[in-house]
């Protein structure tokens, strides 16, 4: 699809894309690792987040070394704990199921951002194994159980938001293994499984994190509820979630937003094709920033309180994402629009195209 047939010509992005990226630049480690913040813990997820960020700004050197550092740490059963500290497991930690496939979604960013074919050839087996392991906690009926213990007990519930976002992993995933000519078919109908799960079955979720935004947005931003469905979805909790010149609530019945959540939401609009709602979504986070590039976790109201002073990465990382989708900043900015195309054909064009 042409980009002209899908975006209206752009606004200039206001946000410091280089400023943003060297903050997140500056909290990884040698290793590769990036942590929440200095000093902090490191989660798969948030650091893959933090990866798709550096893409985004251009520093594919140090995005590979946070992929690589993934891959050295992943475990024989393809999956990773939740939390490190200083690279090692936290005493605490549990095998997340989501946090474990979201690696797909980086190295498939990563990929259309680059078209590096030896970095898939050498990403491959990881994604295959992430894979495999968190299919491994899915049920009958689709849905995906969240963690498995360090006991090797397996938690008995199941989250949309993470549900959701494995949903995005199994369509990167996916694309990556019919680029390197493997089958797909197993992947395939697990995916429409937990699809129809996702859109037809909320009761297979974990109801008591429906105050959370991230299970309001997450089933659309992923595509597993996409067209009429997904803008009935938006409008239906708008009022609860969305604070106009602020931003998102974290919690429905909490007076603060988070940038992460708002920069999500901006994501989310934009890949329902509201390029207008999206951007103006994204301005009101514009001065909810520090001088050195990195945003604001969050924000109370009206006490206009910076809400907890630790700069996390991952929150740049998700403006940086959400920059992109909106202004076209890498060849990896349509990854999340609900095009309605065979994935493997986005990887077949790395314009601006997408």
């Amino acid at each position: 699809m042409p980009k002209s047939a899908f975006l209206p010509e752009p606004a200039a992005c206001w946000v410091d894309v280089d400023l943003t990226a060297a903050y997140v630049l500056k909290t990884q480690k040698n290793s590769g690792e990036i942590p929440w913040s200095a000093g902090g813990k490191t989660d798969p997820w948030d650091h893959v987040e933090c990866a798709m960020g550096l893409t985004v700004a251009g520093y594919h050197g140090a995005a590979r070394k946070a992929y690589e550092w993934s891959f050295s740490v992943q475990n024989p059963d393809g999956s990773w704990w939740s939390e490190y500290r200083n690279g090692a497991p936290a005493v605490a930690s549990h095998k997340d199921a989501n946090m474990t496939a979201y690696v797909a979604v980086g190295v498939y960013h990563y990929y259309l951002a680059t078209g590096d074919d030896d970095f898939l050839a050498e990403a491959w087996p990881s994604v295959r194994r992430a894979i495999d392991f968190t299919l491994g906690l899915q049920e009958i009926t689709g849905e995906i159980k969240w963690a498995k213990r360090k006991d090797g007990s397996i938690s008995h519930r199941a989250l949309l938001t993470g549900s959701s976002s494995i949903y995005k992993s199994l369509t990167c995933a996916i694309a990556i293994a019919r680029i390197m000519e493997k089958d797909t078919s197993a992947w395939g109908l697990a995916q429409q499984r937990l699809g129809n799960a996702i859109a037809e079955a909320p009761h297979l979720f974990d109801q008591s994190k429906s105050a959370f935004a991230m299970d309001w947005y997450y089933p659309v931003l992923s595509g597993a509820i996409m067209g009429p469905a997904a803008a009935k979805r938006i409008k239906q909790s708008w009022e609860t979630f969305v604070m106009a010149g602020w931003g998102v609530r974290c919690v429905a019945d909490k007076a603060w937003v988070t940038m992460a959540e708002t920069s999500e939401l901006v994501i989310t609009l934009a890949a329902m094709g509201n390029l207008s709602a999206a951007e103006t979504v994204f301005k009101w986070m514009q001065d909810k920033k520090y001088d050195d590039g990195a945003f604001w976790t969050g924000v109370t109201y009206p006490e206009q309180v910076v809400y907890t002073q630790e700069k996390t990465s991952w929150t740049s990382a998700a403006v940086l994402l959400a920059a992109d989708v909106l202004y076209d900043l890498c060849p990896a900015s349509g990854l999340f629009r609900h095009i309605p195309s065979d994935p493997y054909q986005l990887s077949q064009n790395k314009s601006n195209t997408l």
